[in-house]
């Protein structure tokens, strides 16, 4: 595995592959991370995976400077699962000046779940992962399926930008008890780790409500965002939406999207001072 860490290099060492494969990460990497790299290694005559820390997507009272960085356990992780090259440049190289272009997704999209409680978030995933795409060049780019709204918002980019790259999602992995694998899961105490698994178990029974006919939505949600509360979460959201776009379905089309596999269940919650995000596809 080669370690590049400026622009100019990476683009050099580049030129000699037409069909790269590309993994954007913010390190700390976990299993779900490692199973985005093996998915990408068949797909492309070399796999590329970035290590960076991106400052524009977190907003100032979030984990920025304690987010962590586990540089040495990352390079082994990422040997061991067949990384051809990986790009870690400093802050100072990717955003040698202050970032004043920046890429504004649009709101109908970017303003609700995520971005409603994370204003700007989108903005600064956007820019950067765009700013990736022109240094590596891929033809193709895997993310986690973990990160529903985030994968749609990158697609739709793409798509809108008509950049020639084919954008896929892995599958997100999860612990025996079905905690979602995450970044973030090292802030709990084996307390909270015990308890995170309430998270994903409320968008199940979501799903076992909806598949059961049930389509009284807004009470789904209440009755998901009230169960969490009194175990001692603080939710931000349990949504069911469109697969499709990601709003609100109306009644009278909940059981055709039930039956054509149209809707998912999102969740976000915060347990002591770890902010956990689930989905699940229905």
């Amino acid at each position: 595995m080669k370690i590049i860490t400026t622009i100019a290099e990476l683009r050099a060492h580049m030129a000699s592959f037409k069909h790269p494969a590309f993994v954007p990460t913010m390190g700390n990497l976990h299993a779900g991370h490692l199973a985005l790299v093996r998915q990408a290694k068949p797909l492309g005559d070399a796999v590329v995976v970035s290590v960076f820390v991106n400052r524009l997507q977190f907003l100032p009272h979030e984990d920025f400077d304690s987010y962590p960085r586990t540089w040495e356990a990352d390079c082994r992780a990422l040997d061991d699962a067949g990384c051809d090259v990986l790009f870690a440049p400093s802050e100072q190289e990717l955003y040698p000046e202050p970032q004043g272009y920046k890429v504004h997704p649009p709101a109908a999209l970017t303003d609700i779940l995520e971005g409603h409680f994370r204003p700007g978030f989108f903005i600064g995933v956007c820019t950067v992962v765009l700013k990736l795409f022109s240094c590596v060049q891929p033809r193709v780019a895997v993310f986690g399926q973990k990160d529903y709204q985030q994968l749609m918002v990158i697609r739709r980019m793409v798509a809108q930008l008509a950049l020639p790259i084919e954008i896929l999602g892995g599958p997100t992995l999860r612990s025996d008890d079905g905690l979602a694998l995450s970044s973030r899961n090292g802030y709990l105490s084996a307390t909270e780790r015990a308890e995170a698994v309430h998270l994903s178990l409320q968008l199940k029974q979501i799903a076992l409500a909806l598949r059961a006919g049930y389509s009284n939505i807004a009470s789904l949600e209440k009755q998901a965002m009230a169960a969490l509360a009194e175990r001692g979460w603080q939710p931000d959201y349990v949504a069911i939406r469109r697969r499709a776009d990601l709003q609100s379905p109306r009644i009278d089309e909940v059981t055709t999207l039930i039956q054509d596999q149209g809707l998912v269940v999102l969740g976000a919650a915060r347990l002591g001072q770890t902010r956990l995000i689930d989905n699940l596809e229905v």
